[in-house]
């Protein structure tokens, strides 16, 4: 039987309690929407005692079903305001499933500035008060608590949580426990630093395997599933993201003129092919004389789309560099060059931030005449500003939206307090409408319209035309499902243009809760989270103003399309209703 772990830093008390029936089913984002909506006070400051963090793996995590690391992070985020839900793909998830713990609930606030590790086994939870590790990366945390503790999930931040910087991330190590995996946009590091919670560990040796109640059902989801994965161009071996990671949608945005380049100023980089997937996979060839395909980043992953690369010299620089890290750091900052875009993700998984809101931030501040576009060396020098706690690096670590207000930007491509992802709404409509009108900010991941209007999947889509309210509707109700379900995100690509891979999905939930779900019940599922989502934003302040996307859009033209923002505030409203999200 599934349990709940609660743990109340300002008592020192870890306790199990049993899962009430109303969230009996309920895992992932489903469950952290569902006990951050029911639990935190939405007018709560997100940094104060009144806020929770709460870590739920997914649905069918901690089984053999393909790509279902995930872990959902879920609290009142510090850089928007309102409700937030975070995942990554880690080990760490999978052993937190098979100890049966359905959610970790992280409240209270220490009464002094003690700093505390949770350690969690089959034999229970205990909070270790440990000052050792104040004030060290995320590298060298998760080093020290492996060697404390042996090969365990590890859950940490780095000195920007430390410091409660609004762009700080979750950190979790990957399966060659790389501080590589980030539950990263929200700024939920501050929060797990407000709470003095420097990491978790999880060990999961000798527990059960995750009960599934009717096994010959989902071992037949499981390969409809796993069939429809590796048929799909995009997520088959040697497909697309096997062989040139995320960051094989550089070339194909750039070409796009969807590509955000200095600031959001225009739709193509120059030097976009010099830092693309292609490029990375070419460049690590020559540097090590072989083809390197990319690596799981958890168990059960089959995509495997994670990247490593690699120094002149041969060694191993960071891993991994995704699209939108490339893109953050690189086009939109003006930088061309892997080396330093390498160096700048390394820097930003030690400190613990956010690499979208990282970059986007740098080109809010070169905006604004901190440092020119371009500057590699000035790049590197703020970032580790940041790490260091100055006054512009706590500046910078506050946000896009803060930097923009210091530095007087009008630039500033933010909603709801949280910076855009690396595509372009003017040029692609669709995936503006999703950043103008999801509950968590701008994030490309809560409704991935991309798929149809860049990648054609399941039927190409114009990117121009205006009226996506729909669109992103059904897009966003169903990635509330996925986010629950435990399965990465990139399923959708297969599930889409294969609908017996959607029903493997269906068939896997249902053989392991016992459930007899439709993808009806599926899209209920998701409107009724996006529902309770939108309801604790509403009572945190936010309108249906929030649901709009920067003023600048629509007066500035975008090269090389020449496009501005033109979806109507109607048709933005016809997403959710007259409700604000």
């Amino acid at each position: 039987m599934a349990k709940i772990l609660r743990v109340d830093i300002g008592t020192e008390s870890v306790a199990f309690e049993e899962v009430p029936d109303k969230y009996k089913f309920a895992r992932g984002r489903w469950l952290t929407s569902s006990l951050v909506a029911d639990e935190v006070d939405p007018t709560c400051h997100p940094l104060g005692p009144g806020n929770k963090l709460v870590f739920s793996p997914g649905i069918v995590t901690g089984t053999t079903a393909p790509t279902s690391a995930r872990i959902s992070v879920g609290g009142k985020s510090p850089l928007t305001g309102g409700i937030k839900e975070s995942n990554a793909g880690a080990k760490f998830a999978t052993m937190q499933a098979r100890l049966g713990i359905a959610a970790i609930i992280v409240q209270g606030q220490p009464k002094d500035s003690k700093q505390y590790v949770l350690a969690v086994d089959k034999n229970g939870a205990r909070l270790v008060a440990e000052d050792g590790l104040r004030g060290l990366g995320t590298y060298a945390t998760t080093d020290a608590l492996i060697a404390k503790y042996g090969k365990v999930g590890v859950c940490c931040i780095g000195p920007a949580g430390e410091m409660r910087m609004a762009m700080a991330g979750i950190c979790f190590n990957d399966l060659e426990d790389r501080a590589s995996r980030f539950s990263g946009r929200g700024g939920l590091g501050a929060v797990m630093g407000a709470k003095g919670l420097k990491a978790i560990v999880v060990n999961s040796r000798g527990a059960p395997a995750v009960p599934i109640v009717d096994k010959e059902l989902f071992e037949a989801g499981r390969a409809k599933l796993t069939k429809a994965i590796r048929s799909h161009d995009i997520t088959k071996p040697k497909g697309g993201l096997n062989t040139y990671g995320t960051a094989v949608l550089l070339n194909i945005l750039n070409e796009a003129g969807a590509l955000p380049t200095r600031n959001f100023s225009r739709g193509r980089f120059e030097k976009a092919a010099d830092v693309a997937g292609e490029a990375i996979f070419e460049g690590n060839k020559a540097r090590l004389g072989k083809e390197v395909y990319n690596h799981a980043c958890s168990p059960g992953c089959i995509i495997q789309c994670s990247n490593t690369w690699y120094a002149p010299d041969g060694s191993e620089m960071v891993s991994c560099i995704e699209y939108e890290t490339v893109w953050a750091l690189g086009p939109d900052c003006e930088i061309g060059d892997l080396d330093v875009i390498g160096r700048l993700t390394w820097l930003c998984n030690d400190i613990g931030l956010d690499t979208i809101e990282a970059g986007g931030t740098l080109a809010v501040a070169m905006e604004g005449g901190v440092i020119p576009f371009g500057d590699k060396k000035g790049a590197v020098k703020l970032m580790e500003e940041v790490g260091k706690g100055t006054p512009l690096g706590h500046i910078i670590g506050a946000g896009a939206a803060v930097t923009g207000r210091v530095f007087g930007v009008v630039r500033v491509p933010t909603v709801k307090g949280q910076h855009m992802p690396a595509y372009e709404p003017r040029v692609v409509k669709g995936i503006g409408v999703t950043y103008a009108t999801t509950p968590m900010g701008a994030d490309h991941t809560a409704g991935y319209t991309i798929a149809p209007e860049i990648l054609g999947v399941s039927g190409k889509v114009d990117s121009f035309d205006v009226n996506k309210a729909e669109l992103s509707r059904n897009f966003q109700t169903t990635t509330a499902f996925i986010d629950s379900s435990g399965h990465c995100l990139f399923i959708a690509f297969p599930i889409l243009d294969f609908p017996e891979g959607f029903q493997g999905v269906i068939d896997e939930c249902n053989g392991l809760l016992g459930t007899r779900w439709t993808a009806e019940d599926i899209g209920r599922i998701g409107a009724d989270i996006l529902a309770r989502e939108r309801a604790f934003n509403k009572t945190a302040g936010f309108t249906n103003a929030d649901d709009r996307l920067p003023e600048f859009m629509k007066y500035e033209p975008l090269p090389p399309h020449n496009e501005v923002w033109n979806v109507s505030d109607a048709e933005l409203d016809a997403v959710h209703g007259d409700a604000a999200s």
